[in-house]
């Protein structure tokens, strides 16, 4: 039973994962739980913007990383695999990032494109979900960018039929368009409007026609579940395979774009990290709500805690 390590560094927060492997007799493989954690460094702090990285989100992701490295010795991991997303494709100046990936970690990460991203993320989020249900279209909502992949699983091995990532995430429309607080009607119809303009290039890349149940992975999805269910704090047992319904999903994101900064911030379920982007996240998943409602008849999202952190652990085993 090796033991195995995944870091997913995203625009947003940088993900742990440490996990004993266990081959099945079919040739699957099932994960266990050793260590889970997250950390919001907001590495895509002002991307979109400059095209760097700033010194301080480097600062903020290598302290992270120095906790992780400490981590995985302690838990004695045989083999690791780090990732990194969207904010690093996207910087000029991102061999300062593996210059300290190399030196903290002792190996690079790997910037891996946004279709390995999205195949990484399918395989991990429909592990805990039943074949019949499938096919299955799978949305990440990341910081930086938005997956979506569709495929099937045969109850011991995910197929991936088609997958695209597209550059919309919780951190970029919120830096681009909801600045006030809270934002305005017409920021929130050009954010509704930019959303729906780039997710239609994954729609055009991805036919979610026959797809029959859509799951949502990765911390806005979860974090708009655990909002909608009025939590006293945040709980991922009540939040994996929760489901949201279509006008549910559209209450609570109108809810969260209403409030404040700081009435957000009094509720517990909420990250502190994500509190000043959780608005324009909930816009993203709104958006897709209402085009897989269009395009597939699709209006009830199954919300997982299970994403391409697990895809990238399984790849390594």
């Amino acid at each position: 039973m090796p033991r195995v390590a995944a870091i997913d560094c995203g625009t947003n927060s940088i993900r742990l994962l440490v996990a004993d492997v266990t081959v099945r007799e079919d040739g699957s493989h099932w994960l266990r739980d050793v260590h889970r954690e997250m950390r919001i460094v907001r590495l895509g702090q002002g991307v979109d913007a400059t095209g760097v990285l700033a010194p301080e989100a480097l600062e903020r992701t290598r302290a992270a990383l120095v906790d992780y490295a400490r981590v995985l010795a302690r838990k004695g991991t045989e083999r690791a695999r780090m990732v990194a997303t969207s904010a690093t494709r996207d910087a000029a100046n991102r061999d300062e990032f593996f210059a300290m990936t190399r030196e903290v970690l002792g190996a690079e990460a790997e910037v891996i494109s946004g279709d390995e991203e999205a195949r990484l993320s399918f395989s991990g989020a429909v592990g805990d979900l039943e074949p019949e249900g499938g096919p299955f279209v799978v949305a990440d909502v990341g910081g930086g960018s938005t997956e979506l992949v569709l495929g099937t699983w045969d109850g011991a091995k995910a197929r991936v039929d088609a997958a695209r990532s597209v550059d919309v995430g919780c951190v970029r429309i919120t830096e681009r368009s909801l600045r006030d607080d809270p934002p305005t009607r017409e920021e929130i119809a050009e954010a509704e409007r930019i959303t729906t303009e780039i997710l239609a290039g994954a729609f055009d890349a991805v036919p979610v026609a026959g797809a029959r149940t859509w799951v949502g992975v990765a911390g806005t999805v979860t974090t708009l579940s655990a909002v909608a269910q009025e939590l006293p704090e945040y709980d991922p047992a009540a939040t994996h395979l929760s489901r949201l319904s279509l006008d549910t999903v559209r209450e609570t994101t109108d809810r969260l774009l209403a409030m404040s900064h700081d009435e957000r911030a009094a509720i517990r379920a909420i990250h502190p990290g994500r509190v000043d982007v959780i608005g324009g996240g909930a816009l993203v998943v709104k958006v897709l709500a209402e085009q897989l409602a269009e395009r597939a008849g699709i209006t009830e999202l199954v919300v997982s805690e299970h994403d391409i952190l697990d895809g990238i652990a399984l790849s390594v085993a």
